[in-house]
C-alpha cells in the first residue's frame, strides 16, 4: 500500500464511519478497486483509531461532563450513562475475544458478504427513518435494555457492509429511543472497544510498519486523512439523524450493494 492509497482509503474510512453507510464494507471495496491484498486489519485498526479520535474532539464537552461526573463519589446521571456504555460493550468484547479469527477471515470474504450486508444496512435505515417520524419527537433516554441491545448491533457490525453508526442508531430508533440520544450514544460507545483494540496492536507490534507489511508512512497518512474526515463526518450525521434523512443512505446502499453482488457474481 503507497501513500496516495493510504490517504483515500483513510478518507473513505472517516466518511463512512459516522455515515450510515459502512465503513468496513467502503474499504473492502476501495481495496477491491486499487487491487490491494491485505489480510491483516492492521491499517484498519489504525484507520478506526483515528475516528474515534474524531468522535472525542466532537463530543469533547460532553465527555469531560462525564468524566466529571464519574469521578464524583455519589451516584449521578453521568457515572449511570458511563455504565450504560460499558454494558454495550459486553457484545462486542465477546466477538474480539472468542471470533477475532473468524471476523478476519469475513473481511477477505470479497464484495459478496459486502453486498449483501449493505442491503440489510439500507433496511434498518428504512425501518428506522419510518418508526422515527411516527414518534413525531417523542422518544426516551437510553435505558440498560437499549444499551445492551444496542451493543448486540455494534457487535454484529464486525461484518464488512453492515454499518455500525447504521446499525446501532437504526437499532436504537426502533427500540423508541430519542434520536440526539441515541446519536451520541451510537458515537461514544465505540471509543473504548476501538481505542482497545488499536492498544492491543501496538504493543504486540503488529501496527508498525515492519510487522504489517505496510510503511509506517502510509498508516500516518491513512490516520490523519481518516481523522479530518471523520471529524467532518460526524458532525454531519447529527444533523441528518436529527433530521430523519436517513433514506438517502438506504437508497445509496442499495444501489452499491447490488453492485457489490453483480461484482461478485460476474
Amino acid at each position: 500500500m503507497n501513500w496516495f492509497e493510504a490517504i483515500v482509503l483513510g478518507l473513505v474510512q472517516g466518511l463512512t464511519e459516522f455515515l450510515p453507510v459502512s465503513s468496513s464494507g467502503h474499504l473492502t471495496i476501495a481495496k477491491e478497486l486499487f487491487g490491494i491484498e491485505s489480510s491483516n486489519l492492521s491499517f484498519e485498526v489504525m484507520v478506526h483509531a483515528a475516528t474515534v479520535c474524531s468522535t472525542i474532539v466532537a463530543f469533547r464537552k460532553q465527555i469531560w461532563d462525564l468524566l466529571k461526573g464519574f469521578f464524583n463519589l455519589q451516584m449521578n446521571p453521568q457515572k449511570e450513562y458511563i455504565f450504560k456504555i460499558a454494558v454495550s460493550m459486553i457484545p462486542i468484547f465477546i466477538v474480539g475475544v472468542f471470533f477475532k479469527e473468524q471476523v478476519e477471515a469475513v473481511f477477505g470474504s470479497g464484495l459478496m458478504v459486502v453486498g449483501c450486508m449493505l442491503l440489510i444496512t439500507a433496511v434498518l435505515l428504512t425501518l428506522s427513518e419510518y418508526l422515527s417520524k411516527k414518534q413525531n419527537g417523542v422518544g426516551h433516554p437510553v435505558g440498560w435494555k437499549d444499551a445492551i441491545i444496542i451493543g448486540i448491533a455494534q457487535a454484529c457490525a464486525v461484518l464488512p457492509g453492515l454499518s455500525r453508526s447504521g446499525s446501532t442508531i437504526s437499532t436504537g430508533l426502533l427500540l423508541g429511543v430519542k434520536k440526539a440520544d441515541v446519536a451520541q450514544f451510537s458515537f461514544l460507545m465505540v471509543l473504548v472497544p476501538i481505542l482497545g483494540e488499536a492498544f492491543l496492536e501496538l504493543i504486540g507490534g503488529e501496527l508498525s510498519g515492519a510487522e504489517s507489511g505496510i510503511p509506517a508512512l502510509s498508516l500516518a497518512l491513512g490516520f490523519v486523512a481518516a481523522f479530518l474526515s471523520g471529524l467532518f463526518a460526524c458532525k454531519l450525521m447529527i444533523n441528518i439523524v436529527n433530521k430523519a434523512k436517513l433514506w438517502v443512505f438506504a437508497l445509496y446502499c442499495v444501489i452499491v450493494g447490488v453492485a457489490c453482488i453483480i461484482s461478485g457474481l460476474v
